[in-house]
């Protein structure tokens, strides 16, 4: 059966591959560079030819699907567990959190203030089901369980980098899944994993597997509609021209989906119109020297500058890697009037720069090598209270469409590559399932 897929992130890659075998696949992506969100970068320095992700990027121990999928792909031998140093910057002073005695050294916090903090974060530990928590405000609960303090100088200003002016109407279960992901450390602190050579391996493999049963990646190609009728998906059109197919999996932002279905997805319209996204300025700098002499990989930041958190990649990676000392610095934006949406970007980098001088006082722009600012307005959803009411059904309706991506039900309440790539197994499953009538069960 012939089978569009939109969208050549990792839950559409991640269908196709599991699809490719006994259909034919053909995925429509709208850039120039396949992979989405986890897109790279190729870096020509001195040289020495690199690539490396546009947005940061790290496998947590409880990647489970990931992990088995790199195994599958024959990745298994690039996979790396470093420690990657956390730091939060407050008042101009950089406070490490990776050990319970750095983080008792926290002065923003009294000890009364750090105790229930620690209470709080344990009582995470203990919570396996978030469904009840989805009706209840992060802000709420935080304030309930561990007091004004602990929300106004930890919480607050890390919700506000990250979702702006939603910050105060996220939900419990986002903080409860986000803080259950970074909390699985050892006596030292968090170790993360990372692909030696970058996610891109990952990618290109799965691209590879694709391709070598004859289906098709068209790179700067949009899907315009997605033609349904009689609730039956009939084919795609693609500038200008139609494409019949049997099925279609989305994986575009609800919004746009609203827009591709002319509005027949019937119930779902309201709820697809109701899905916030939020977008990412993610600026990506080449420096001759080291920008946090501590050696801290992920700073998070309370400070007055345009951007929420700096993200030194090769505090992380060996530097051998890529002969330069690369530096994410990074921003969420709500909408597209923000100028983080709307400045040019030599202006978004300057802004970006003149933060980093602020806080840095030895970082000079005379070590900068190169810098780019990669943007996207669709990154994720921003998990508001209420919003498991809202989460996509991978098979929404109409026959032949199946929905995959940041929406989806394994991605909430926290997202990741893993939830992505179970979100296009999940797809897969489904449409093997209702078309074949096959009994799979690849997420068991």
């Amino acid at each position: 059966m012939k089978i569009v897929i939109i969208g050549s992130g990792l839950a559409g890659l991640s269908a196709g591959y599991k699809l490719c075998k006994s259909n034919e696949i053909v995925i429509f992506e709208k850039d120039a560079e396949i992979g989405g969100m986890a897109a790279s970068y190729c870096q020509d320095f001195a040289g020495k030819k690199y690539v490396i992700e546009k947005y940061y990027h790290h496998i947590f121990r409880s990647d489970s699907k990931l992990l088995d999928l790199i195994r599958e792909l024959g990745l298994e031998g690039q996979m790396l567990w470093l420690k990657g140093k956390n730091a939060y910057f407050v008042d101009g002073k950089n406070y490490p959190m990776n050990t319970p005695a750095e983080i008792l050294r926290f002065k923003p916090l009294s000890f009364t203030d750090l105790v229930k903090l620690g209470l709080l974060v344990l009582r995470i530990k203990l919570i396996n089901d978030t469904t009840s928590y989805d009706r209840i405000k992060a802000k709420v609960w935080i304030l309930d369980t561990a007091g004004q303090s602990v929300y106004e100088n930890f919480f607050a200003p890390l919700m506000k980098s990250k979702f702006g002016e939603n910050a105060e109407n996220v939900s419990a279960a986002w903080l409860i899944g986000r803080v259950k992901i970074r909390s699985d450390r050892g006596k030292e602190g968090e170790k993360l994993g990372y692909l030696r050579g970058g996610f891109n391996s990952l990618i290109e493999a799965l691209a590879k597997e694709i391709t070598a049963q004859e289906g098709r990646i068209l790179q700067n190609k949009m899907v315009t509609e997605i033609v349904i009728k009689d609730n039956a998906v009939q084919g795609v059109i693609a500038d200008g021209d139609f494409i019949p197919c049997d099925a279609v999996i989305s994986t575009v932002e609800p919004r746009v989906l609203d827009i591709l279905t002319k509005g027949k997805l019937g119930t779902l319209h309201a709820t697809l119109q109701g899905i916030r996204y939020q977008g990412t300025a993610c600026a990506l700098i080449g420096l001759d020297k080291e920008l946090m002499k501590d050696g801290n990989y992920w700073l998070n930041i309370k400070a007055d500058v345009p951007f929420g958190a700096v993200i030194e990649h090769t505090n992380f990676m060996p530097l051998e890697d890529y002969g330069e000392h690369l530096v994410y610095v990074t921003s969420y934006f709500q909408d597209e009037n923000d100028v983080l949406w709307m400045k040019k970007e030599e202006e978004v980098l300057d802004s970006y720069l003149k933060g980093l001088e602020n806080m840095f006082p030895d970082f000079s722009r005379t070590d900068i090598h190169w810098a780019k600012l990669f943007r996207r307005m669709d990154t994720a959803p921003v998990y508001e209270q209420g919003y498991l009411e809202k989460v996509l059904p991978f098979a929404p309706g109409p026959s032949g469409l199946y929905l995959a991506g940041m929406f989806s039900s394994t991605n909430y309440p926290e997202r990741s590559m893993n939830g992505s790539v179970k979100a296009g197994f999940e797809a897969a499953k489904f449409f093997t399932k209702k078309e074949e009538n096959c009994e799979v069960c690849w997420l068991d």
